[in-house]
């Protein structure tokens, strides 16, 4: 901070790194501290968030692999869209029903999976499996797997970035401490010839 006649205080920039007779070694530390902090929070974040990124992507289109598009044949009339549902303007979603399918050994299979509202029995439809035969949910695709993607990435760069920072804002406030430490002890060491000024 500097003061210039009738002015309010003004903030100068950069002071840490400029030399002059107030600046202290502790400053110059927390200013480089903090410097190093930004730049390593930036660096982190991008590379664990592309890390995870890549991992989403690759555990996506694992599941795109062992998934396996069946044929089925719906075992009940399923439900029809609520009116709650119908009335929020969402009725475009599915409902659970039983169905009826065959797995890869020949037997035939029954479980719930998500159709469409108001289908009867015996309307086909196409469930997911893995290669055992049991049903799996909908592997993600297109949009929906790009989103879960990016989202996983962002979710861990703004992490992982955080973390350090907070790291980095911890060990200056701790080098705060110390400095308000040795600023009391020196007080110590100069107050008590001061008082004897002041009263002599």
């Amino acid at each position: 901070m500097a003061r210039t006649q009738g002015a309010r205080p003004r903030r100068v920039r950069l002071w840490r790194w400029r030399r002059n007779p107030l600046r202290r070694r502790s400053d110059l530390v927390e200013a480089w501290l903090g410097l190093a902090a930004v730049v390593l929070a930036l660096l982190l974040g991008a590379l664990c968030g592309l890390t995870a990124a890549g991992a989403v992507d690759g555990s996506l289109a694992e599941r795109r692999e062992r998934a396996v598009p069946v044929p089925a044949v719906l075992a009940e009339d399923a439900a029809g869209p609520s009116a709650s549902v119908t009335e929020n303007g969402g009725g475009d979603g599915g409902v659970w029903a039983e169905v009826r399918w065959t797995a890869p050994d020949g037997t035939g299979r029954t479980g719930r999976a998500e159709v469409d509202p108001g289908s009867p029995a015996g309307t086909g439809v196409t469930v997911w499996t893995d290669p055992a035969g049991r049903l799996v949910p909908a592997p993600p695709e297109g949009a929906e797997a790009r989103f879960q993607t990016v989202m996983a990435g962002i979710t861990v760069a703004v992490a992982a970035g955080g973390a350090v920072l907070l790291g980095g804002w911890l060990v200056r406030a701790r080098l705060r401490l110390r400095r308000l430490d040795a600023w009391e002890t020196e007080w110590r060491r100069v107050e008590p010839s001061w008082r004897r000024r002041m009263t002599g």
